[in-house]
C-alpha cells in the first residue's frame, strides 16, 4: 500500500488515479440509500514529512504476484533499533525518499509490529505496486544491498483496534496492494481471540494479481476466513466474481450493528461505497477503521 504526501492531504495512489481523473465505470454504488444516509468520516490528520531521514539496505526484492504488477520489499534495519522500536500498531507507514523523487512516498507496513515482551525483527516488510514511471517503481528496480532513506520513525496511528475491541464480528475489506497492512493487523494476532469471528473480502482482478495466497491457510488458521474477489476472472474460476462492494451486497448480515466493526484499506471508491453502506445499515463511523 503506497501513500503520497501532497500539501494538505495523503492520497491513495492508483492506476485509475494516475491516468484519469473520471471515475471507474465499473466501480458502481451499492445503492441509493447509501448515498444519502450519512456524509464521508472527515479525513484524520495525515502523517507529517519527517525532518530526520536514515540509510539502510535493502534485504529482499522480488515479485509477489504472477505478473509482477506487486513486489515484496525488505528492509534491513538491524542498524536501525529506533525505528524497529517504533512500529507499534499494524497499520502504520514508513517515509521513503528516493533518489531524484519530487516528494517522500508513505508505504504501509507488511510485517507485524512486535508482540509486548517480545525483540522486534530485523526487517519492516513491504508489498509495494509498481506503477511504471513512479518513486514505487523505482524502488521495485533497486536490489538486495542497494541503500535507501527512510524517515527515522514509523508514522501514523494505525488501524485503531481498541474501539472494536467488543465487536463479535469484523468485517475486513482489502483491494490491491490494500492488503499489506491488513496482513500486519492478522499477523499481529487480530482474530485469534475465540470470541470473535473475522471475515476477510479481498479484491483484485484475478488470481495473478493477488498477493499473499500461499499465506491465506496460516490466516484461516488465526481465524480470519479469507473471501477472494476476483473482478475479472478466468472462465474456470468458482469463487465470487466482480468488486468487493458489490460481492458484500450480495452476502452482507449486518445482524446486531452494536456488537460488529469493520476494518477498510485499498481503493478510495471501494472504502466510501462500503462505508456508506455500513452507516446506513447503522454500524457507528467510530466502530470503522482505516489507516489513513
Amino acid at each position: 500500500m503506497l501513500l503520497r504526501s501532497p500539501p494538505h492531504h495523503l492520497r491513495l495512489l492508483s492506476a485509475a488515479a494516475l491516468t484519469s481523473a473520471a471515475p471507474d465505470p465499473h466501480l458502481r454504488l451499492l445503492s441509493a440509500a447509501a448515498l444519502t444516509s450519512a456524509a464521508p468520516a472527515p479525513a484524520p490528520a495525515p502523517p507529517q514529512t519527517p525532518t530526520d531521514w536514515a540509510k539502510a539496505p535493502l534485504a529482499s526484492v522480488r515479485p509477489a504476484t504472477a505478473d509482477a504488477s506487486l513486489f515484496h520489499v525488505s528492509l534491513d534495519l538491524s542498524a536501525h533499533h529506533a525505528l524497529l522500536s517504533s512500529h507499534g500498531a499494524a497499520g502504520q507507514f514508513l517515509p521513503f525518499r528516493l533518489p531524484a523523487a519530487p516528494y517522500p512516498i508513505f508505504l504501509a507496513i507488511a510485517s507485524p509490529p512486535p508482540l509486548a515482551g517480545s525483540s522486534a525483527a530485523a526487517c519492516f516488510d513491504f508489498l509495494i505496486k509498481r506503477l511504471p514511471g513512479t518513486p514505487s517503481a523505482r524502488l521495485c528496480d533497486l536490489r538486495p544491498g542497494d541503500l535507501v532513506r527512510v524517515g527515522s520513525s514509523v508514522v501514523g496511528r494505525g488501524f485503531e483496534v481498541a474501539r472494536i475491541a467488543d465487536a463479535r464480528d469484523v468485517l475486513v475489506f482489502a483491494t490491491g496492494s490494500g492488503i499489506s497492512p491488513i496482513r500486519s493487523l492478522i499477523e499481529s494476532g487480530f482474530g485469534e481471540k475465540g470470541n470473535i469471528g473475522v471475515n476477510l473480502f479481498y479484491g483484485v482482478r484475478n488470481l495473478q494479481r493477488m498477493a499473499y495466497q500461499e499465506r491465506f491457510s496460516d490466516w484461516k488458521s488465526r481465524g480470519v476466513k479469507v473471501i477472494p474477489v476476483l473482478s475479472r476472472p478466468d472462465s474456470q474460476w468458482t469463487g465470487e466474481r466482480g468488486y468487493v462492494q458489490n460481492v458484500f451486497s450480495r452476502m452482507k448480515k449486518v445482524v446486531n450493528p452494536s456488537s460488529m466493526g469493520a476494518i477498510l484499506c485499498g481503493h478510495k471508491q471501494m472504502t466510501e461505497e462500503i462505508i456508506r453502506v455500513l452507516v446506513a445499515d447503522g454500524l457507528s463511523k467510530d466502530k470503522i477503521l482505516t489507516n489513513f
